[in-house]
């Protein structure tokens, strides 16, 4: 378990590094590594955070790690991509972040977040804000199309499985159609949603917001595969089709006969 003052050390750590790195600019701390969201932090909280190069410099900067903090506490380092990162410490803490220009990061999306480090110009509090509008676009659902999409994700995926492309199959159920029921349970109630969600991941804290639901997609996923889709075509009809015409019904028994499911 990473401590409050371990965690606050890493944060200033991270400061230095790039503050004393020539070719760094800035650094944003995201989500519960935010002042904003301190108050969220528990035994499993990381460090995201975005490190900023100046323009044009992130191929060339990229593989220079030793900014980090803690160098001879690290025990992992690792890319995800072409620009984001991830490093583990001793003690089991993390760092995932994304390490690049601004421009690199224009499709980037924030939401709680604090700058720590800018340069005169304020690329960093520039990059923020239009990371915070577009996240802001993003925490918007359309209710009938995700829901339309869960029935179609379960169908392929049961077909895959009982083709024998079971793997396929698993992605399709449990990952695709559970994503999209979220999706469609935030737009189709939207008012139940609290400013503790996550903008940018709707699977984040879902259970906090819908905790009966919550607790009946994630028992969902202890069963058998097909057994994991039945119940998830189950709830979907449950939570969903009650009182509300856009409810694809007819798709939705179209889905269950070819399925054989009654």
């Amino acid at each position: 378990m990473t401590s409050p003052e371990r965690f606050d050390e890493l944060s200033a750590g991270l400061a230095d590094g790039v503050r004393a790195h020539p070719d760094l600019v800035g650094l944003v701390l995201l989500g519960s590594a935010s002042d904003d969201a301190r108050d969220r932090r528990d035994e499993w909280s990381d460090h995201d955070f975005f490190a900023l190069t100046a323009a044009g410099r992130g191929p060339e900067v990229r593989p220079d790690l030793s900014w980090l903090p803690d160098q001879d506490r690290l025990v992992l380092t690792a890319r995800e991509g072409e620009i984001g990162f991830v490093a583990v410490y001793d003690d089991g803490h993390v760092f995932e972040f994304a390490f690049s220009d601004a421009a690199e990061l224009e499709g980037a999306r924030a939401g709680d977040a604090t700058v720590l480090v800018d340069d005169e110009a304020g690329t960093t509090a520039r990059l923020l804000g239009e990371s915070r509008a577009r996240a802001a676009g993003d925490d918007r659902f359309d209710p009938v199309n995700d829901t339309r999409l869960v029935l179609v994700k379960l169908l392929i995926g049961v077909g895959r499985v009982r083709r024998g492309e079971v793997l396929n199959g698993n992605s399709f159920i449990r990952q695709w159609a559970v994503q999209l029921l979220v999706r469609a349970i935030r737009g189709r109630f939207a008012a139940a949603s609290t400013p503790l969600r996550d903008t940018i991941d709707p699977m984040r804290r879902f259970e906090r917001d819908f905790p009966t639901w919550g607790a009946d997609i994630a028992a969902s996923l202890d069963l058998p595969i097909e057994e994991t889709a039945f119940e998830l075509y189950r709830l979907t009809r449950r939570i969903l089709e009650p009182g509300w015409d856009a409810f694809p019904s007819t798709a939705a028994d179209v889905v269950a006969m070819r399925l054989g499911w009654s």
